[in-house]
């Protein structure tokens, strides 16, 4: 394998080559490519693409799958969050069960700072300082304004839909003044918790303790987290005129433009990342020899949308943080296993 060769994943028509092989990371079996910070540190880089506030997309460049995949592991489930963990079910004469009903209200996305919070033991009482009290009472009854013959349930009754914007933040001790500029609150008003008729009502109490992602899907502060290969569209020799549309056309709008120079149509790669690697080039007779599918394998292309609970850009770092600190409580384990083992000695 070329040295040049050594972080590319080659497409072919029928396999993937390429994709593995290598005894550590960033190795490459009879090279000497061994672990240097310094060039470590020129070589990689983190740049972000877009942000809005759900959803944050970066490149990371220059780290191996193994600590990308961390960070993937890290943001899904160790960075910790508030979440609806108890539900005291005082009354509930609607058609969803009380079982079926706790856990939808538990995965009700909450806004709070989960550092305001501490840490609940299971042996431990609920105080101000690592609970939140959520309240939800609401019955349904029959609008009396509505006009005669009307059918649509959201016109006929008063609450026929129980939303997220009906829980009732209960501040306990401090939390009044503490959460004053950020009053505590569902992240999202119109999510349908359950559906109700005249006669039904429910009425519960709801408590939110701090969690992470490993413990339960509930406390995970993204809705997705996933990165991909960036993709490398080669082009070997010239593609031009009705060759040049027909290629454009195996690739999704925006990754290959055509071109014109001294009146010549020719095929240009505009922009790769937007290629969903379909292989659908390869099946055209006329573009064998003339194209070569990779992707890099150093090239993270990172896509993470937050619950709404922690913004996206936070949410990295955050996870950048664990990280480091599981390193350093590596090297520390590390550390004291080569003492020990001279000590042995």
């Amino acid at each position: 394998m070329a040295l040049e060769d050594r972080n590319r994943v080659v497409v072919l028509e029928d396999r993937v080559e390429n994709v593995s092989g290598a005894d550590f990371p960033m190795g490459v079996d009879g090279q000497d490519v061994a672990f240097n910070l310094e060039g470590f540190k020129d070589t990689f880089d983190i740049r972000i693409v877009r942000i809005t506030p759900t959803d944050i997309e970066f490149d990371l460049v220059g780290v191996d799958a193994s600590i990308a995949n961390a960070l993937r592991r890290i943001l899904i489930a160790e960075i910790p969050t508030m979440a609806i963990e108890k539900v005291y079910m005082i009354n509930n004469t609607g058609v969803v069960q009380d079982e079926v009903l706790a856990h939808r209200l538990g995965l009700l996305p909450i806004s709070a700072d989960p550092n305001e919070f501490q840490w609940k033991r299971p042996d431990s009482v609920p105080t101000d300082q690592n609970t939140i009290v959520l309240k939800l009472d609401v019955a349904c009854g029959v609008n009396r304004a509505a006009a005669p013959g009307e059918t649509d349930p959201r016109k006929k009754y008063v609450n026929s839909s129980v939303y997220s914007s009906q829980l009732v933040w209960d501040p306990k001790g401090d939390q009044e003044q503490r959460f004053a500029a950020r009053p505590i609150r569902p992240v999202h008003d119109d999510i349908l918790i359950t559906k109700l008729r005249p006669g039904q009502a429910v009425t519960c109490e709801l408590h939110c303790e701090k969690g992470v992602g490993k413990d339960h899907a509930k406390f995970s502060p993204v809705a997705t987290a996933s990165y991909r290969l960036l993709p490398e569209i080669q082009i070997l020799e010239d593609i031009t005129g009705d060759d040049a549309e027909l290629f454009r056309s195996c690739f999704p709008p925006g990754v290959v433009e055509i071109v014109e120079a001294k009146g010549v149509r020719k095929a240009r790669v505009a922009n790769p990342r937007k290629d969903t690697v379909s292989r659908e080039v390869l099946r055209h007779k006329q573009f064998e020899g003339k194209v070569r599918l990779t992707r890099v394998r150093d090239h993270f292309i990172f896509s993470v949308e937050s619950t709404g609970i922690i913004p996206p850009e936070e949410l990295v770092t955050k996870a950048l943080d664990v990280l480091m600190e599981k390193c350093d409580i590596a090297k520390a384990a590390l550390a004291r296993a080569v003492k020990s083992s001279e000590e042995d000695e």
